[in-house]
């Protein structure tokens, strides 16, 4: 194979001392004899930098604002007195700026001597050696002895009994993957300060004042773990000394190079520095340049790797005749012969149809084109689909019926232009922490925020921000809610007229304005409905309509609904009434679950479209893939994951291939998914670990992880960003590799040319050959701007970060009538409680990646939130054992007694399968898409006595199934 080199972006990752000035005034000055121009409000420590000349500096760094406590940042400015902070004191037209003068090297070197003497000299055994700002600076200034002893030190104190204490102050380790050593702290504030600015969770303090001051987590916390530290990694980050730093780095050392690449975790898309020593992983550091997270980071994607290298990831192929049978590790080729003959036989006895793929939203684009070809151009049919469909599927229909695009209208820096947040059936704090980071900035400067969800999340309320609405709404009456705002946009007048004229279709807003102005849509008739008063639900509406700049964000909280595709559609017509679309701070902006939510639906993972969203039966998509593939593309859409299902259960679908998916844990009605599955005759999974869904696979392809491949993701914004491979992949192929190799063995003996792939970067090449938004889509392209967002075309050949800004893709905007029909899930006498499901901040997903890390230590186990009230009826106390039941099952988990759900509604997440919570859930689905309806379930809590009769035989059951006999001499 030919080795194709992936380098990152060449952009300096140079730290500049203080943020950038987005001013367009320009202001010229000198420094050093050297003319410079940059905005106004830029500082001369910055103004400095761009020209290439280093301030000395201690507590300042350019993704924070700048503090001024150090005072080794001083210049001299030609006439005027002192010497000012470099950092503070901002540039102004023609002044002269001296940074090295014999008075300045005589202030800085008394300054770090007086730093220096207040700290531990081991830097030969320090954590951070090579790799601590205070040893840099110590050499910058030349300070080479320290003429000061001081009794007490901060790493020398003197005990009550006067003996000296090297170790006084205690190191903090309770943290899983950084350690605090407060001896070496030099009270920067740097930490401080990215923990407000950057992260804004406010977890740290400085407590003391004077010699005393010190950095404490919390108020009345002891240590890191017990904080409201969320473990960000942005403290760490800033830094300058071993104060705060990575376990990794105290294990393994300091790392010696890095390569840029994506996260593998949610759909914010964050670009990390993989920093290696050797092929050893160090750390991942956000990187400065990723246009989506700026630099920063959450728990998982900052921490959150060590699943890559864990002892439970398969590295050798399996084959087993029954899932009855132990596992038997074989050769690449035994494992490609094997499972090719095994599904041409499923294909000869049952026919064509009789087999299917699963792709998946945590492989790269490239990966899910293949897998999707394997089914229409090896299997011929287009039986494929994704976890994509299983959660956002319905804003591909909502959004593609009312504007043309299956996607979001925005980029994320847009949310620091909005006036007006509405956050509607999503926690960003816990799905999206990054995003979320960036939207709380945004509310701290004054943003109003409207929250649209049945529980209070951390998104309602937090440190310095303080949702002006929350309709806390009855689990299942989105639609209601909805069409209630527009009817009170509506009937006051507050909607964009001349918007509405210019961009949309104006009888199609009549008719939809008659209908949302029917009094059965006002707050006041939905409020028994609903739950939630009248009032707040008008407040909202002329909030958002008339409070400025005004954005939705929305998550599954939407789209897993029986009417999920309504409710899209009647968020999109929201933004058109009000003209809330097309510009900076504004727009429709679903925020994505995995990685690859985006990419996979664009890559045609479902089996009524091809890629770019082109149905199977437009001859002229089909067309295009078949002189390219050299094959005839069935014009029939194929089968849905439920479709398979029940098929496979009828007994005329008997094969899957299925990647990166566990949709025994994953899907809804676990007991209909493992009849499926047992129902057929070859089940080919290819995951990381065996997973649930393994249990009932004949044959098992292991996986690599993100650290291992090259590649693309393409996240909740549409961009498009480059995946590079860190390491070689520890069983031996990228996941594309493998699907190829199976495809090869399925076309052996049948007359067609194999596929020939030798790089990502080909499979890239013919995507954008056939996808129209992907035309002008490159390697090449990616390298050169860090990242795309497509459509990349003629008409966009860097991108296109806001879309609908002109006119709507689909010409004129669609207003279309969003009737509420109520779900068929109904509580009554036996199940009166509504159930709905969500995530944690530590954990993703099914917790395949997560539960093998350290984020264990925040989330151990699924828990059910249950309201005082709720729990006191049942006789349930705080961390019981209870049973949660519904018509398609039962299991038992803890109860966790809250007042963030409202009376009669019940919230778990689904990270552990130990508790399988999809058990519970029912196929109930989207009228539009069969998106499953997780987020209403009707249920009854009852005390227990522990985990289930079921979930104690579904253990033993997969303990059996995991067994796994090494290979044959």
């Amino acid at each position: 194979m030919k080795d194709f080199i992936i380098p990152a972006p060449m952009f300096s990752d140079r730290d500049m001392g203080t943020p950038a000035s987005k001013s367009k005034t320009q202001i010229t000055l000198e420094i050093d004899g050297f003319e410079v121009t940059v905005p106004e409000g830029t500082s001369i420590m910055r103004a400095a930098a761009e020209l290439g000349i280093t301030v000395p500096k201690l507590c300042a760094t350019d993704s924070i604002e700048a503090f001024g406590s150090c005072r080794l940042c001083l210049v001299e400015i030609e006439g005027r007195n002192g010497t000012p902070a470099s950092c503070t004191t901002p540039v102004a037209p023609g002044i002269k700026v001296k940074t090295q003068t014999g008075r300045l090297k005589q202030l800085r070197k008394g300054v770090m001597e007086l730093y220096i003497s207040d700290h531990p000299l081991d830097c030969l055994t320090c954590g951070a050696n090579g790799d601590c700002e205070l040893q840099d600076m110590a050499g910058a200034v030349g300070l080479r002895d320290v003429r000061y002893e001081a009794e007490a030190t901060h790493f020398r104190a003197k005990n009550t009994s006067g003996e000296t204490n090297i170790d006084w102050l205690p190191k903090d380790d309770s943290n899983p993957y950084f350690s605090y050593d407060p001896s070496k702290c030099i009270v920067c504030n740097r930490c401080v300060r990215a923990c407000e600015e950057v992260q804004g969770t406010f977890a740290l303090t400085i407590e003391g004042r004077g010699f005393d001051s010190r950095i404490k987590a919390g108020v009345r916390e002891d240590n890191f773990l017990a904080s409201d530290c969320v473990s960000c990694g942005a403290c760490v980050q800033a830094c300058p000394t071993a104060t705060l730093i990575e376990k990794s780095v105290l294990d393994i050392g300091t790392p010696e190079r890095s390569v840029v690449t994506t996260c593998a975790y949610c759909g914010v898309g964050c670009q990390f520095k993989a920093e290696m020593r050797g092929d050893e992983l160090v750390r991942m550091v956000p990187y400065k340049h990723g246009k989506a997270n700026r630099g920063h980071s959450c728990v998982k994607g900052r921490f959150a790797y060590g699943y890559a290298s864990h002892k439970d990831r398969i590295l050798s192929p399996m084959i087993r005749d029954s899932i009855n049978d132990p596992w038997q590790e074989v050769s690449w080729s035994e494992a490609m012969a094997f499972a090719a003959n095994r599904m041409k036989a499923v294909q000869e006895k049952y026919g064509r149809q009789s087999v299917g793929v699963i792709t998946s939203s945590r492989c790269t684009n490239e990966e899910t084109y293949l897998v999707q070809k394997l089914t229409r151009a090896v299997f011929q049919n287009n039986n494929t689909d994704t976890c994509a469909r299983v959660c956002h599927s319905p804003t591909g229909y909502g959004l593609g019926q009312t504007y043309g695009t299956s996607a979001g209208t925005q980029d994320f820096d847009s949310v620091e232009e909005a006036d007006v947040i509405m956050v509607i059936g999503a926690n960003p704090h816990s799905g999206h922490p990054v995003f979320a980071s960036r939207m709380k900035k945004r509310l701290r400067q004054g943003a109003k925020l409207i929250v649209i969800d049945p529980r209070r999340t951390e998104s309602v309320e937090g440190p310095h921000y303080r949702a002006q609405h929350h309709l806390a709404l009855k689990p299942g009456t989105n639609v209601a809610i909805v069409t209630a705002l527009a009817h009170v946009i509506v009937t006051e007048g507050l909607y964009d007229e001349a918007f509405i004229r210019a961009r949309c279709d104006w009888d199609e807003f009549q008719d939809y304005m008659e209908f949302a102005a029917d009094p059965r849509h006002s707050p006041e008739a939905i409020e028994l409905l609903t739950g939630v008063p009248a009032a707040e639900v008008r407040g909202a509406a002329r909030l958002y309509a008339k409070g400025g700049n005004a954005a939705i964000y929305y998550g599954l909280g939407v789209t897993e609904h029986s009417q999920g595709s309504t409710t899209v559609i009647g968020i999109a017509n929201l933004a058109m009434l009000t003209g809330n679309i097309g510009r900076r701070g504004v727009g429709v902006n679903p925020l994505r679950g995995q990685n690859n939510v985006q990419g996979s639906c664009d890559m045609g993972s479902f089996p009524h479209e091809l890629p770019g969203y082109r149905h199977v039966k437009n001859p002229e998509a089909r067309a295009i893939y078949e002189n390219i593939w050299g094959v005839k593309i069935d014009p029939e859409p194929g089968l849905r994951i439920p479709n398979m299902l029940d098929a496979a259960v009828e007994g005329t679908f008997k094969g899957l291939y299925c990647q990166g998916e566990d949709i025994l844990q994953s899907d809804p009605d676990t007991h209909h998914v493992a009849a499926g599955l047992a129902a057929m005759e070859c089940v080919i999974v290819h995951d990381l670990f065996l997973n649930e869904t393994a249990n009932y696979a004949h044959v098992f392809f292991p996986g690599s992880s993100f650290l291992e491949k090259d590649g693309t993701f393409t996240n909740a914004e549409r961009r498009i960003n480059m995946v590079r491979k860190v390491m070689a992949p520890k069983q031996g192929y990228a996941d594309w590799e493998v699907t190829q190799m199976f495809a090869n063995a399925m076309l052996e003996g049948s007359g067609r040319a194999p596929w020939g792939y030798t790089h990502p970067t080909q499979i890239m090449d013919e995507i954008a050959t056939t996808t129209p938004s992907f035309a002008g889509v490159s390697y090449e392209k990616i390298e050169t701007l860090g990242s795309v967002q497509w459509p990349v075309n003629d008409k966009a050949p860097e991108g296109t970060p806001l879309v609908h800004v002109d006119g709507f893709v689909r010409g004129k905007g669609k207003f279309i009538r969003t009737e509420y029909v109520a779900t068929d899930e109904k509580t009554g006498p036996k199940f009166p409680l509504l159930l709905t499901t969500g995530r944690i901040l530590s954990q993703y997903n099914v917790g395949a990646q997560t539960r093998r890390t350290g984020n264990v230590a925040w989330h151990a186990e699924d828990l059910l939130e249950i309201h005082p009230h709720d729990a006191e009826n049942r006789g349930i106390r705080q961390g019981d054992w209870v049973r949660l039941a519904s018509r398609a099952g039962q299991t038992s988990l803890r109860a966790d007694i809250t007042d963030k759900v409202s009376p009669g509604v019940v919230y778990t997440t689904f990270h552990h399968p130990d508790t399988q919570a999809n058990v519970i859930t029912t196929d109930f689905s989207d009228w539009a898409t069969n998106c499953p309806e997780y987020k209403v379930t009707a249920v009854q809590v009852s005390p227990s006595n522990g985990p289930s009769e079921w979930q104690e035989e579904y253990s033993a059951q997969a303990t059996l199934s995991r067994r796994i006999l090494p290979a044959a001499e």
